[in-house]
């Protein structure tokens, strides 16, 4: 199973009424379950929700910080697809990627973000630009986090 096959069928999953999901082909093996992470997901969204923008402006966490940021930027962005950790670089030491001000093409590797253990290739979706990277490296997203702004090309 490949890469965009994994892709679809977690996007699948997620828009049906199935709780849980266990495939297993020759050596490969995926279990999927939205309890377990619809459980985790409220615990990290809970403190952004009670947040109001003046307030998280006046306070200096990072987490903050960046929902007060997404909040004001607009513009087209390339977002995490999951909940896991951002990775602008293949390997420790090596060279990102993308950097800012790079073009690249539609299918073109921007990051990775490794999910269970498990590191997911982040691809772009069209052809463009990038202006700006949102996130640092290492660090944890939640789905819809906005990884790199772009223009379209």
């Amino acid at each position: 199973m490949n890469l965009s096959e994994i892709k679809k069928l977690i996007e699948i999953f997620d828009n049906s009424g199935v709780s849980r999901l266990s495939l297993k082909q020759n050596d490969f093996e995926l279990k999927l379950d939205k309890q377990s992470i619809s459980t985790q997901i409220p615990s990290r969204q809970a403190p952004s929700q009670t947040i109001t923008a003046p307030q998280a402006s006046q306070l200096h966490s990072t987490q903050n910080e960046t929902t007060v940021q997404t909040n004001t930027n607009s513009g087209e962005f390339i977002t995490s697809p999951m909940v896991g950790t951002f990775y602008k670089c293949p390997s420790p030491g090596a060279a990102p990627y993308v950097n800012i001000g790079d073009t690249i093409k539609k299918g073109q590797t921007i990051g990775i973000i490794e999910a269970m253990k498990i590191m997911n290739e982040i691809e772009a979706e069209y052809d463009c630009k990038i202006i700006s990277l949102e996130v640092n490296d290492a660090q944890p997203v939640e789905f819809g986090t906005k990884l790199i702004k772009v223009e379209k090309i």
